[in-house]
């Protein structure tokens, strides 16, 4: 328990710092105090993670599922927004200087000055890499440096003539380069270029991740050789379709694209890998109804993934049975020329049903091929003990958002794609949806249709 509430608190202070640092960055160096600018912005970066924290902990804790939409979107928009502001900005920080360098080149920007006579004093001109926040007062002559007492005024000089001289009084504290009525400051005009690149490019990636995630799945076909596949079996073709993760943020519309896409396949048999929902029947019921309607000659299966384990895995099951499909719990079912086997995920191990390999495949003729169906792709090893020769699985999302894939590396022997392990291949699927943030970024979602070839053939 102290070991969660320390990861907790990290996670708490690393995202507090980062907020903090974008705010800065994005709103508090690049408008002034009072500003429409900053207290709009100011707002969004408290509302942000409010919702994004309120849809996370709505999720598990079983809010009601009309504030749990209220909050998903904003909230988990927030946080993809967030990911690619701070990632520009970082990426800004090496522009910042360079720019800076280029504006004083060209004696752009030096900052904002008032003077009198500058004919009379060309020496007191400020010079293009003079501090931003000094600003030139006309009227204040100089007295005695040893004594450092000052005059005001025209008059008192040794030659007993006024003459204008012109001081740099520095602005203390951050407001000092908003001045009212001047041009900006060097140091502003670089925030606000750099700041609004960011910002752009950051709305920019995410919409257009957006846009891919509700135009809904792409199909992508794969062949994939079996030694053991009988010449009978060659060119089966299975829809294999992972994490389409209906819930407050994708609903019937999405669930019904989804199912459009695969009937067009026409595929042989279509598996559909886990993570289906994130919700409970109750609330999801209506969103899942589509399914009901998927076709293929050989009927479609399904696995259980570890966010059917969050969303009561038991109802989910008997409820996809009553849509048409078929549950492979820890068991197996006979293809033309194959075996097609499934495992709980291992998320189901805490309720006592995680994945039992021996009850699924021990007892089979091995001389016949065999195709599992298994969430996660980390049970590999347990396959290949088993003697599969594919195991088509989901759970990475590709990664979802760059650079999440290198995260997603780190705890899955595959991210995307067909890998061999021995004699058992391993493909993993990106998936149809997403979870979070309705936003892929460089992991497009995807149906796939596996085809199998005999060797025979």
């Amino acid at each position: 328990m102290v070991t969660v509430f320390v990861v907790i608190a990290v996670a708490v202070l690393v995202l507090g710092t980062l907020h903090w640092y974008a705010w800065r960055r994005l709103i508090r160096e690049t408008s002034p105090p009072g500003s429409v600018h900053r207290r709009v912005g100011s707002a969004v970066f408290v509302a942000g993670p409010v919702l994004a924290v309120g849809g996370l902990v709505g999720e598990f804790a079983g809010a009601p599922f009309v504030l749990q939409r209220v909050m998903a979107w904003p909230g988990f928009l927030w946080l993809a927004l967030f990911l690619y502001l701070v990632l520009a900005l970082l990426a800004g920080e090496a522009v910042r200087p360079v720019l800076r360098w280029w504006l004083a080149r060209r004696g752009v920007g030096a900052g904002t000055e008032r003077r009198a006579s500058p004919a009379a004093h060309p020496t007191a001109a400020p010079s293009d890499e003079s501090d931003p926040a000094e600003e030139q007062h006309p009227l204040v002559k100089i007295g005695d440096a040893r004594s450092g007492r000052a005059e005001l005024g025209g008059s008192g000089t040794a030659q007993g003539r006024a003459e204008p001289v012109t001081v740099r009084v520095r602005a203390h504290g951050p407001e000092s380069e908003h001045t009212s009525g001047s041009a900006p400051s060097r140091r502003l005009f670089v925030s606000r270029v750099v700041g609004g690149a960011a910002a752009a490019a950051a709305l920019g990636t995410v919409g257009y991740g957006t846009y891919g995630v509700l135009r809904g799945p792409e199909v992508q076909r794969l062949t994939v050789p079996l030694a053991k596949l009988p010449r009978g079996a060659h060119g089966f073709r299975i829809a294999v379709v992972s994490d389409i993760h209906l819930g407050p943020i994708l609903g019937r519309g999405f669930s019904q694209r989804v199912v459009d896409t695969i009937n067009a396949t026409q595929p042989d048999l279509i598996a559909v890998v886990g993570d289906l929902v994130d919700g409970s029947v109750e609330d999801l019921a209506p969103a899942v109804e589509p399914l009901a309607r998927l076709r293929a000659r050989h009927g479609s299966y399904f696995v259980t993934g570890n966010h059917e384990y969050l969303s009561g895995a038991e109802q989910w099951v008997e409820k996809v049975r009553e849509l048409g499909l078929h549950p492979l719990q820890n068991a197996r079912a006979e293809m033309p020329g194959f075996d097609l086997a499934g495992v709980n995920d291992v998320d189901g191990e805490g309720e006592g049903q995680g994945p039992d390999f021996a009850k699924a495949l021990g007892d089979r003729d091995r001389s016949r091929a065999s195709v599992l169906l298994a969430h996660q792709p980390v049970v590999i090893h347990d396959a290949v003990r088993h003697g599969v020769d594919l195991q088509l699985s989901g759970h990475t999302h590709g990664g979802q958002l760059w650079p999440g894939n290198l995260l997603a590396g780190l705890a899955n022997p595959t991210v995307a794609g067909l890998e061999r392990y021995g004699d058992t291949q391993l493909y993993v699927s990106r998936g149809a949806g997403a979870w979070g943030p309705p936003v892929r970024v460089g992991a497009p979602s995807d149906i796939t249709v596996v085809e199998l070839a005999s060797r025979q053939a």
